[in-house]
This record gives C-alpha cells, structure tokens and sequence, in this order.
C-alpha cells in the first residue's frame, strides 16, 4: 500500500463552530477544535494528516449540506466531520426533523463513499443567553433524536460535547457568549483524538484560565453582541457572506518531533 493510501486525509465541514470562531490567533487568524485534531491525530500517529476545513461561520444547516458536503466528498477524504444545527437552534420556527434530515443525507453520503462519519454536537450554551431555557430544550431533543438514530451505527465515530456540563462554565466561552474560546476548542478537540482512539495531551481536557474576558453588563452585550445578530436576522444576512472556506483543498500537517 502507497504511503498516500494509508494517509488519513480528513475534512471538516460545518459553520462557526467547526471553522474555530472564538480560538483566535494572534494574526487575526481562527484555528479552532478541528485544526487542533488534524494537529494531534498527526502526532498520535506520527504521520502526516491530510486535512481540509470547508466550515463558514454562520451558515445553518442546509446550506452546509447543500453547498459543503459534495465538495467535502470531493476530496476523497477517508473521514468527514460534521456539525449543523447551532443557527438553526436559535429560529425557533426551524422544525428538529428539518436539522434531523440534513444530518441523515451526510450519513447516507459518507456511506455511500464509504467514508467514515465523526459527528459532533456542539456545547450547550444556554446558561448564558436570552432565551436560554428555548435553546436548551431544543438542543436535549436534537441530541437526542440524533443519538437514537445512532442505536445500531457502531462505525460513527461520536465526539458529543452538548451534555459535557464543564463545558457549560463561562471560563471556557467568549465574550459573545455563543462561540467557545481556546479552552473550549481546546476540550472539543480532545474528545474528538479520544473518539477516534487517540490520546490528546491531558491538558487540553482544561488548559488553565490566563486570563478572563471582562463580563460585560446587560447593555453592553446587547449593543455589542445581541443587536448586529438581530440586524442580520432581520436584513437576511449572515456572518459569513462573502467568505470562503479557510483550507478548501488538502494541506498536509506532519507530526510534531
């Protein structure tokens, strides 16, 4: 077997969450959990990690399928990540089946291509929103119609982070509340090598607090925070108009010595 046949070559696709908004680098540059898994799995191993990264911020998930999955099949990846859902959570006329059924074509498509499925949900972020206790209760019952679809799916590698309660704590959030900063990447990131059968360093588990992001007071987050997402909502905008995926063809990444 060719040393290109047995390289993992993986492709993340999904929205904010899945392209690393909130673990910023010091270039202004997102990395986020799924560079960090590509980065770990190749040090697991000790071989490089083909990996592509198709996630735009903002997008719900039909879009995500319908404008990142074939591209992401592509490629010819032998495993595919997935998570959808986060933006449709937060409309409440968006129906759980609606989310359910694009999950269910990317299976049928990864079996399809005998591609090997790493499904994640994203952390529950409620405790620290408007309007959290709606957020909550649809979140317990996608994950849960998710989860018993997967009865039977020994061959899905699951990476589920929405019942992780630690991941609940505002040490492990950014100051929108919304989307996880470096510690939580970081965590996401280490159940995902731990699904796949790899151990990740243990202090990704919980890397100390550095620092603390100021809290902001009620007015601020709403004028900051709050209101440009109630604009785009209301102009049919989104956070990732115009942007392109951040690695939309394989890059390779070595094992650190």
């Amino acid at each position: 077997m060719s040393a290109e046949a047995r390289m993992v070559r993986y492709v993340a696709i999904g929205d904010s969450f899945t392209e690393g908004v909130g673990d910023e680098l010091p270039d202004g540059a997102v990395r986020g959990w799924a560079d960090l898994v590509a980065a770990g799995w190749a040090d697991a191993t000790g071989q490089p990690v083909a990996y592509a990264n198709l996630a735009i911020r903002g997008k719900l998930v039909r879009p995500i399928v319908d404008e990142q999955l074939e591209r992401a099949l592509a490629l010819r990846p032998t495993h595919l990540s997935f998570n959808g859902g986060g933006n449709d959570m937060l409309r409440p006329r968006t129906s759980i089946e609606s989310i359910l059924e694009a999950f269910l074509q990317v299976l049928r498509r990864c079996d399809e291509e005998n591609v090997t499925l790493i499904l994640l949900s994203g952390a529950n972020p409620s405790a620290q929103l408007p309007l959290g206790g709606l957020v909550s209760r649809r979140g317990d019952a996608l994950s849960d119609a998710v989860i018993s679809r997967l009865e039977h799916r020994e061959d899905v590698v699951r990476a589920l982070n929405w019942y992780d309660r630690t991941l609940t704590h505002p040490s492990y959030w950014s100051q929108d509340r919304l989307h996880m900063n470096v510690r939580g990447h970081h965590r996401v990131a280490a159940r995902v090598l731990a699904a796949l059968g790899h151990d990740a360093p243990g202090e990704w588990w919980s890397l100390p607090v550095t620092e603390t992001a100021p809290t902001l007071a009620r007015g601020e987050y709403f004028r900051d925070h709050l209101a440009p997402w109630v604009r785009r909502r209301l102009t049919g905008r989104s956070s990732g108009d115009g942007r392109e995926p951040k690695f939309g063809s394989w890059v390779e990444v070595a094992p650190r010595a």
